[in-house]
């Protein structure tokens, strides 16, 4: 068996596709600001796609980068500047933050209509309650959708999720257990105590636990559906660069599965993709709400 690979750049434009109506029949145009602190290089080059995405849809996009040293109180008033901006319809803090800064507090600070990260305290309880009509992470939130353009059945299906954060992992397993997608989820952390068999009894795998080539063919029962959210920096001596780009499941798992996410080329263009929904979305409702 060769596993179907889920193609998350063809998923993502024709979500894309969907939006460009959404974008001309609402009322402003919507406009994301993302904040960016330091220079961490993989950090713009996640921005950079997220402004080309932008330009795409012609969804306003304003960048706003502080140097490394910057003060966390400098953000704080940044935050509350964009939160009062009715122009302005969301806001995302690009991750990693400097060592001297607290995200979970500045995340805290963003008005939950303009989460569009989808990380708010208040976004993440209504995803626990079920609503899943608020802003939902933009990585779990592509995976979904991902599986629904693969037609994944989910009901009554054994799902896996390999990593607990809140962003990804929690947020995931809470998603696939949602009533209108009826997984049976099993969460596997660092203290699972077989791994290995949890993955083997799974009808689906979520892998996001940041660990390269973690989960082996092995792992995998015959025609299971393995989604790889892992994207690590991994060395190559082979590699002109010396290094070169893994995902958290291993190659070799194509031969056992039935249906795969690439890395790169899976997720990670879906998660962008995600975040332009997400924006488009907290437009439509400041427009309903004037």
């Amino acid at each position: 068996m060769t596993a179907v690979m889920l193609d998350g750049k063809t998923c993502a434009a024709d979500l894309e596709e969907n939006l460009k109506s959404r974008i001309k029949a609402c009322d402003v145009t919507p406009h994301l600001a993302v904040i960016i602190v330091g220079d961490d290089p993989a950090s713009h080059v996640y921005v950079r796609n997220k402004i080309r995405s932008c330009e795409r849809l012609s969804i306003k996009s304003t960048h706003l980068e502080f140097p490394e040293n910057t003060p966390q109180i400098d953000i704080e008033k940044t935050i509350q500047q964009l939160n009062d901006d009715d122009s302005l319809h969301g806001i995302l803090i690009q991750s990693p933050l400097p060592s001297h800064m607290d995200e979970e507090s500045l995340t805290d600070l963003i008005d939950p209509e303009k989460d569009v990260d989808g990380f708010h305290p208040t976004n993440l309880g209504r995803i626990v309650q079920g609503r899943l009509d608020g802003m939902i992470p933009c990585t779990p939130a592509g995976v979904m959708e991902m599986l629904r353009w693969g037609n994944v059945e989910l009901s009554g299906k054994k799902a896996v999720v390999i990593g607990r954060s809140f962003n990804v992992g929690m947020s995931q397993s809470l998603l696939l257990a949602a009533k209108g997608s009826d997984a049976t989820v099993t969460i596997v952390h660092s203290r699972t105590k077989d791994v290995q068999q949890e993955c083997l009894a799974a009808d689906i795998i979520i892998a996001a636990v940041g660990r390269p080539e973690m989960v082996q063919p092995s792992w995998v029962k015959e025609g299971a559906v393995v989604i790889d959210v892992g994207i690590n920096r991994v060395e190559d001596a082979t590699r002109e660069r010396g290094w070169r780009l893994a995902g958290d499941v291993h190659p070799d798992v194509a031969n056992i599965a039935s249906i795969m996410s690439p890395v790169p080329g899976g997720v990670g263009p879906m998660t962008v993709a995600m975040l332009m929904a997400n924006t488009v979305t907290a437009a439509e409702r400041f427009s309903q709400r004037k």
